[in-house]
């Protein structure tokens, strides 16, 4: 460990620009991020004085290919991305943990003390609770620490700001207990867990994962208790490309039931094969009996059902482009993905409100901006408001920003690298 006086140091001097620029990937933001370095270690400084800390760091994702895959059990690609919640930590001997996080009050909690509290549900303590909870029912040594982390992960943007914490919990109890020793698929695992059971909300896998695994991951939830997990190493840098996310500013209010009847409604025509889920199912068996399924389901479930199946291939496509370095054979398939989820799954609006399509509109400008082979865009995540993900060529990376910010105003545009790096230690 060093401490926090030399740490700032060597910061300002300019001595981890090659680690910086390694984990962030984009030469621009360095100097933003040594002075996001510093001012988390100041304070750090302010609330437990100079002291020997490590320095972690847990990034943020982004869904990329697979929309409203998982839940079927099928595949999603998802990528870690260069906005992170970083921590700044000290072990402590006394089992007492200390969380301070941005400009929240302290989270103070026993390490002994870890059973599962329903009332607890639903706060950032029981989120903290909970990883310690379940990394140590696996066996890992857990203990006291103090904290200070402050995050740059977007909150509401679909980027998994709850993952990137949870993972960045897991990192610091794997690298002050257990030598680093918490592989990444585990500390993903044990995110989920901890949001599931203590902080009361059913999430699937796919965000933790992408957090703690790094760079892009290829997930098969075919067993979802033991989903098999791929790290596909590509650098999308390299081939001029940037993932741009675009907050449309729709309102997510009173869209439960919609999201709700996407999986209701695939598994509605997973139920007439006597099935749970629609894995399994191919699309001739969709076709062969569709006289059927349009009658004991409805015309828009047929629809989503396809969309799973299609989709579920085209995962496995773009991954298989990744591999053999075929960037247009990969941005194609998410294209594709894009036109699916608009045409079959029909997740970009809703039908209750037709008059406000944020997602739509964003999506018909983008693809005039990016047309002549300089990018792709799709819906991201759950839809039907929120945001749209985009690969942009660098060289219009800057007519794209422009476009989407007179749309919906500055600031709604960000410009992201995916990142090659998981929950990981940056400094010591």
């Amino acid at each position: 460990m060093s401490n926090t006086v030399e740490l700032k140091a060597k910061l300002l001097k300019g001595d981890y620009r090659d680690v910086l620029a390694d984990i962030y990937v984009d030469e621009a933001m360095i100097p933003y991020q040594t002075k996001r370095y510093v001012e988390a270690i100041e304070k750090y400084e302010s609330l437990y004085g100079a002291d020997d800390v490590v320095i972690l760091s847990a990034p943020g994702r982004s869904e990329v290919c697979g929309n409203h895959t998982d839940h079927q059990h099928g595949e999603i690609l998802a990528a870690s991305i260069n906005l992170d919640a970083i921590a700044v930590v000290k072990k402590l001997d006394t089992g007492v943990v200390k969380v301070v996080s941005g400009t929240y009050p302290m989270i103070t909690l026993d390490a002994t003390d870890l059973l599962h509290t329903p009332n607890e549900e639903g706060t950032t303590f029981a989120i903290i609770k909970g990883v310690l909870a379940g990394a140590k029912e696996r066996g890992y040594k857990v203990g006291g620490f103090q904290a200070y982390i402050t995050s740059d992960v977007l909150i509401g943007a679909g980027l998994s700001s709850s993952a990137a914490f949870e993972t960045l919990i897991g990192a610091i109890i794997s690298y002050l207990y257990n030598d680093g020793k918490l592989d990444a698929v585990t500390n993903a695992i044990i995110g989920q867990y901890s949001e599931n059971v203590y902080f009361g909300k059913p999430c699937g896998l796919m965000d933790q994962m992408a957090c703690s695994v790094g760079s892009l991951v290829h997930v098969d939830f075919a067993d979802p208790k033991k989903p098999v997990v791929e790290k596909v190493s590509f650098d999308m840098n390299k081939h001029g490309y940037s993932l741009c996310i675009t907050d449309t500013k729709g309102s997510h209010a009173d869209l439960t039931h919609e999201y709700a009847a996407v999986p209701q409604e695939m598994k509605a025509v997973a139920a007439c094969f006597g099935r749970e889920v629609l894995l399994g199912i191919s699309e001739k068996d969709i076709l062969d009996n569709i006289a059927m399924l349009r009658e004991k389901t409805s015309d828009r479930a047929v629809l989503r059902a396809l969309h799973f199946i299609r989709e579920n291939s085209r995962v496995q496509n773009a991954v298989s482009a990744l591999k053999s370095e075929d960037i247009e054979a990969f941005l194609a398939n998410i294209c594709a993905s894009g036109n699916s989820s608009y045409k079959f799954l029909q997740n970009v609006y809703t039908s209750s409100d037709v008059d406000h399509q944020n997602v739509s509109l964003a999506l018909c400008v983008s693809e005039g901006v990016l047309a002549g082979g300089r990018g792709v865009c799709r819906v991201h995540g759950g839809g039907f408001a929120g945001t749209i993900q985009a690969f942009v060529k660098n060289e219009a990376v800057a007519d794209y920003k422009a476009a989407m910010e007179k749309l919906f105003g500055e600031g709604t545009c960000h410009i992201l690298k995916i990142r090659k790096y998981g929950g990981m230690k940056v400094m010591d």
